[in-house]
């Protein structure tokens, strides 16, 4: 989407770019658009183009290294420099591979070549595609560990339940979109014996035998800006003073930049370079046995798997999760507002009701992923972005009939 004034364009784009096979080369595609109109970096021409995370502190985790190929701050595990600059601060060898991404790791599990998993922040049987294949991959490997606030579908399927503290109940920082680190501060006290994440993988590695370091969130800011320079000026005791600091912060007397790519880009000869890149065709596609394109996605009143919001008064607001589709598409097929029906792929089928619209073009249906009873995630295949391994949950052909509510 473009947003902003005339003369100061931005591109603001969200998951229903990323989330498909090619999603990648979409942004690099849409990405030519600021870049001819010369509204990114410092010429004062436009905001550029920046991304919507879909979850909170998704930018934050992934600065910090949650990536099986980076290290905090994006620097690649096979860069021999990054590496040697991490090890002399951990001082531990580092392995010289990327690690395995999400759908590597559960086909491992299927195949019986990944024998433990640690499951933190994800409801993974709720949320990840064709989650039939996600339960079977958990279900065949021998240790699954789950840090979890709830008994969610993912915690059905653990040998071993953490009960952790949610955001309100701990301290460490959270990053935005627009990389700045802003402090997160423990409002009240977590439930029962439930600890934070922090606290969690501490004691484990008490347990075992290791010593992490970095007894405070505060510690382990400082210990980043060890390993990456990008990180370099950033404390919390900063963070408290001045508020929200970007990065990149190579030094606590310098501010964090605000603007990317002011003198010069981030490639070998500092220019920026446009993507061009002929039409590719999504994973699947609609055809005479399943001729309806299935989107999924969110509904305003929950967030994500419906996990948190599901508990409270946002079921006041949506109760249940309905598949929205065309008059059109409902009238050939012979369906009425508020029916029942069967949602069929070649992955999976689901009973949803039926909220016949506007909301979508016709041929295309669409239904979000809040009540995991609901199966929506059994119907999206294992496709996945090339480069990144996103899901490709925008598009999966299905087809739907009407179905009595007590069938």
């Amino acid at each position: 989407m473009l947003y902003g004034h005339a003369e100061r364009p931005a591109v603001v784009y969200g998951l229903g770019v990323t989330e498909h096979l090619h999603g990648t080369v979409g942004v690099r595609t849409l990405a030519n658009l600021p870049i001819l109109r010369g509204a990114v970096g410092g010429t004062g021409r436009g905001f550029g183009i920046s991304p919507l995370r879909g979850q909170n502190n998704v930018q934050g985790a992934s600065d910090m290294g949650a990536l099986p190929d980076l290290l905090p701050g994006y620097g690649r595990v096979t860069d021999p420099e990054v590496r040697a600059r991490a090890e002399a601060v951990w001082d531990r060898p580092l392995p010289q591979q990327p690690g395995m991404r999400i759908p590597e790791m559960f086909a491992a599990a299927r195949e019986g070549r990944l024998r433990a998993l640690w499951i933190i922040g994800e409801d993974v049987c709720a949320t990840d595609p064709d989650s039939r294949r996600v339960a079977e991959a958990l279900d065949a490997c021998p240790l699954v560990v789950v840090n979890e606030l709830f008994l969610g579908e993912t915690a059905h399927h653990a040998d071993v339940v953490l009960p952790v503290a949610s955001w309100m109940e701990k301290d460490g920082t959270f990053v935005n979109f627009d990389r700045r680190f802003q402090r997160v501060r423990q409002a009240v006290a977590p439930p029962g014996t439930a600890r934070s994440d922090f606290e969690v993988m501490h004691a484990v590695a008490e347990a075992l035998g290791a010593d992490l370091g970095c007894p405070t969130p505060a510690a382990t800011l400082a210990e980043c800006g060890r390993v990456t320079p990008l990180f370099a000026g950033l404390s919390h005791e900063r963070i408290d003073q001045e508020g929200a600091v970007p990065w990149p912060c190579p030094a606590s007397d310098r501010p964090g930049e605000r603007t990317l790519y002011v003198d010069e880009f981030a490639t070998s000869d500092g220019r920026a370079h446009l993507s061009a890149a002929p039409y590719l065709p999504p994973g699947e596609e609609p055809d005479h046995e399943y001729p309806l394109v299935l989107v999924t996605g969110r509904r305003w009143a929950h967030y994500n798997s419906g996990s948190m919001t599901r508990r409270g008064g946002n079921l006041l607001l949506d109760a249940s999760d309905h598949l929205d589709l065309h008059p059109e598409d409902a009238a050939r097929l012979g369906v009425r507002d508020g029916a029942h029906v069967t949602v069929e792929s070649r992955h999976g089928q689901a009973r949803l009701v039926a909220r016949v619209g506007l909301e979508t073009a016709p041929g295309q249906v669409f239904c979000a992923f809040h009540f995991p009873a609901g199966g929506v995630n059994s119907l999206t295949s294992e496709h996945a972005d090339t480069v990144t391994s996103c899901p490709e949950y925008k598009v999966t052909a299905v087809r739907l009939r009407p179905t009595a509510s007590d069938d």
